[in-house]
């Protein structure tokens, strides 16, 4: 569990999170578990370092106020659209007795010993994150795929991933269709068809054709002046 201490942010709205901002901190919310909200405000060079760790978003954090701590996740996260800097961020409390709902990033393991990629093969790394359901102690921080034994030309689908005891695919997101994960497969190099002599003789005509009334109307300048 990772710790994330931050501290109470006075007021809420739009002020109150410019005001945390101008004071180099992400404002944030803190919900869920049956009790009130509170306002909070993490250090944004803290938090932006934290956020560079894809599996940050995936874990159950210890989020510390003052001296008391609760476990939370990380439900949204808002960045601003051309700076590197979080906007906000919304924290879910969570019990140890109550399933959470999370989207996990997908890992490619041992690619380099596949012997699709060894023919020759490029992986398609067709669905990032996997949407589940589990109780907080069973989170995974990502849902890793070994490809060390995958043959070209052959895709890896939901159905093939070795999930962890206690975690299930969120229907819901991902509906009942076994979604494609991985593939790897030659790539494909579109072909230019050559100009047969035909093709080529029709073209040397045309050019011919356009040479000659291009210079037409020169002819009957010249012809008109006598």
């Amino acid at each position: 569990m990772i710790d994330l201490e931050g501290e109470l942010r006075e007021g809420s709205g739009k002020r109150s999170a410019r005001r945390a901002r101008r004071e180099g901190k992400a404002p944030a919310v803190l919900y869920g578990a049956g009790r009130p909200a509170r306002m909070l405000s993490f250090s944004s060079e803290i938090l932006n370092r934290r956020l560079e760790d894809p599996t940050f978003r995936s874990r159950v954090l210890n989020v510390r106020v003052g001296d008391k701590s609760q476990p939370a996740i990380v439900k949204d996260v808002q960045r601003h659209p051309a700076r590197n800097i979080v906007l906000h961020i919304d924290l879910q409390r969570v019990r140890d007795e109550e399933t959470i709902r999370m989207a996990v990033p997908i890992t490619l393991l041992n690619a380099e010993a596949s012997p699709g990629v060894k023919m020759g093969g490029s992986v398609s790394h067709l669905l990032n994150e996997l949407h589940i359901i589990c109780l907080p102690k069973d989170l995974p921080e990502q849902i890793e795929v070994d490809l060390g034994e995958v043959d070209l030309d052959e895709m890896l689908h939901l159905s093939d991933l070795d999930l962890p005891e206690g975690v299930a695919v969120n229907e819901r997101v991902h509906g009942d269709t076994d979604h494609p994960v991985v593939s790897i497969a030659l790539r494909r190099v579109a072909e230019v068809d050559e100009p047969d002599e035909d093709e080529e003789l029709l073209d040397e005509e045309a050019e011919a054709a356009e040479g000659e009334g291009e210079e037409a109307p020169a002819e009957e300048e010249s012809s008109g002046e006598g």
